[in-house]
């Protein structure tokens, strides 16, 4: 009983520093499994032009870009994309299902929003992308700062295509 409070009291806690804070990051919640859930209006996007293909999370038809994953057919190579505030290190830290991985970055001051754009080399066969691939999600860290991206039901088989297509 003890234990439940506890969880109780926490979640109410969470619910209040985010009311307190303004509008929500994309899928900062998660639930009891631990699974992030899909952000209202944020998703995963897939484009495929020819060879090339790309996989980004943010608002579809916008520069609100939170993480892009771009491709050549069957290479097994991706080129990395993310924001990142100004000052930040110049890296790029995945998170998914419990595996991590740091990607050293090329960083330059963004140009379409305040801070730094990000650009690292990956490969698909890396743990952190496998279980990317197996669970849905993906987290972004920024120093303390976790943002994970989930996928709403309809579109989360892009992932799996994106990744078909990638090798």
């Amino acid at each position: 009983m003890r234990l439940i409070t506890v969880l109780a009291l926490s979640g109410l806690s969470l619910t209040a520093a985010a009311c307190a804070s303004g509008p929500m990051e994309p899928a900062s919640l998660s639930t009891g499994s631990g699974s992030p859930q899909p952000a209202e209006n944020y998703d995963w996007f897939l484009s495929e032009d020819g060879d090339e293909a790309r996989l980004a999370y943010g608002l579809e038809e916008s520069d609100d870009l939170r993480i892009g994953l771009d491709c050549r057919r069957a290479s097994g190579k991706l080129d990395l994309s993310a924001i990142a505030k100004a000052g930040a290190r110049s890296e790029i830290h995945l998170e998914s299902g419990g595996d991590t991985e740091r990607y050293p970055a090329h960083s330059e001051p963004s140009e379409l929003h305040d801070g730094l754009f990000l650009t690292a080399a990956a490969r698909t066969s890396e743990p952190v992308f496998q279980r990317f691939r197996r669970v849905g999600w993906l987290a972004v860290w920024q120093g303390e700062e976790r943002n994970a991206y989930a996928p709403h039901p309809q579109s989360a088989e892009r992932i799996e295509r994106f990744f078909a297509f990638c090798g």
